[in-house]
């Protein structure tokens, strides 16, 4: 992929190289306040973050970065970010 200066790479340009080694906080979905929006889905910069089923939300621990912004993103406050378990 050829980049221009100035721009951001693609959304999920992460899958030719797993970068969940590297980080230090991972999301917890907690299944509780949730209200379904899709919001964490939208804007997880990587596109890692999946709806299963009504309201049950997770990610792809291979590519996620732990940027948190699922977390800042949820309305309710129904994602957590909690210290990678190594």
């Amino acid at each position: 992929m050829k980049l221009t200066p100035g721009l951001v790479a693609m959304p999920g340009s992460t899958v030719e190289c797993r970068t969940g080694g590297w980080r230090t906080d991972r999301p917890r979905f907690l299944q509780q306040a949730c209200t379904g929006c899709d919001l964490c889905v939208v804007f997880c910069p990587e596109g890692i973050v999946r709806k299963f089923a009504d309201k049950t939300y997770d990610f792809d621990p291979d590519y996620c970065k732990g940027c948190g912004i699922c977390a800042q993103e949820c309305p309710v406050d129904d994602v957590a970010m909690e210290a990678e378990r190594r």
